[in-house]
């Protein structure tokens, strides 16, 4: 089974939220760090797991990323990680897969399958100090998921007219990962 690092440049966790019941946050957690295993002739037996820093929060907007890394929400001060583990891959199509998993939010752990599309694998450049020491074997895929924050202790919201909140329950999450394989 061929060994990959998830690249960390090209690698990030997008998530979104409704505010306001009109219109969708939207925010990055960048640097994503993580390890896989992974043949697309063995499809099944994929394994991977992350883990990557909560501050590494960014909307694009400094007083709510603030207050997204405060107790209200993800509590970094407290639970200064994210992390997600496989524990089950089935392939579904093609190169789509439901991959079962355990996603660590808030020191709280819970199930979360993933919807995984395989985009394929290329043979590359590799820059290292400015030199290209490649190539190097990568590989793509995209994943997206729903969690429902309060299910992992995030429950910070205010009321709006006609039953509304000011931020959904409901975060999607699409996870881009570029991954190198290991020589």
């Amino acid at each position: 089974m061929a060994k990959w690092f998830f690249e960390p440049g090209h690698t990030e966790v997008e998530f979104r939220a409704r505010h306001m019941m009109v219109t969708w946050v939207r925010g990055l957690f960048k640097n994503i760090t993580g390890s896989l295993e992974f043949d697309p002739a063995q499809p099944e037996r994929l394994t991977f797991e992350t883990r990557f820093e909560a501050k590494t929060l960014w909307t694009g907007v400094e007083q709510r990323d603030d207050h997204l890394r405060s107790a209200d929400f993800l509590d970094v001060a407290n639970y200064p990680y994210i992390s997600y583990k496989s524990t089950s891959a089935q392939l579904i199509g093609e190169v789509d897969y439901i991959v079962g998993g355990e996603l660590t939010l808030r020191g709280v752990t819970k199930k979360v399958p993933l919807e995984v599309k395989y985009l394929g694998q290329w043979d590359t450049p590799w820059w290292e100090d400015g030199v290209n020491k490649g190539p190097k074997r990568r590989a793509g895929f995209v994943a997206h998921a729903k969690i429902d924050r309060y299910d992992f202790g995030v429950g910070w919201n205010d009321e709006v007219a006609r039953g509304g909140v000011v931020v959904s329950p409901e975060i999607r999450l699409v996870i881009d990962v570029e991954a190198v394989q290991e020589n």
